[in-house]
């Protein structure tokens, strides 16, 4: 059996095609929308980016945070596999890589980050493939998820309430690739 390379994911950046909101030219409106973003410590330029449309950013963020960031369910880690999953099938380096981070911080292993940048998806457990597989069909236009991925779902000791929190982050990182590329570009 061939030993898996451990990959090691330097962060990536991601510069905006339009110019991002100034925080000191920023409205009122602008600087309340931006305070419902989870890290607080930093304002990226996609932050600043959405903030032009204050209104549409908070209900936007409001929804991933509710996703991402629920108590219960399923597992966190999984749901960052689901975003992982859902952003290497869209092509989204820049959320691939956070995606991947997180999961392997969330893990304390980059076991399954490093099989999957290495192309060795063989090597997963039953539920990381299972999820890596229904994201792909799901995030696939048009969707190419079936009763086959559910069922393996399960039969990897998924229950119905999780499979419905998967289904949200991966549809979620559907739309926020999808947001994400024409905005701008990862580097």
């Amino acid at each position: 059996m061939n030993k898996i390379i451990k990959i090691r994911l330097k962060p990536l950046t991601w510069s905006p095609y339009l110019p991002p909101v100034e925080l000191a030219d920023a409205t009122e409106e602008q600087l309340a929308a931006m305070k419902v973003t989870p890290s607080a410590s930093k304002v990226s330029p996609y932050v600043l980016t959405l903030a032009h449309d204050p209104e549409s950013y908070v209900a936007r963020t409001k929804l991933f945070n509710a996703i991402m960031y629920a108590e219960g369910g399923l597992p966190r880690e999984d749901r960052e596999l689901g975003a992982l999953a859902a952003s290497l099938a869209n092509g989204c380096r820049y959320c691939a890589n956070v995606h991947a981070r997180q999961h392997a911080r969330l893990t304390n292993s980059t076991d399954v980050t490093s099989a999957l940048f290495a192309g060795r998806t063989d090597t997963l457990s039953k539920r990381d493939s299972g999820i890596l597989a229904f994201a792909t069909a799901l995030t696939a236009t048009p969707p190419q998820a079936n009763h086959s991925h559910i069922d393996a779902l399960t039969e990897a000791g998924m229950d119905k309430l999780e499979i419905i929190d998967l289904i949200h982050a991966i549809a979620i990182f559907g739309w926020a690739n999808r947001l994400m590329h024409p905005l701008g570009h990862s580097n």
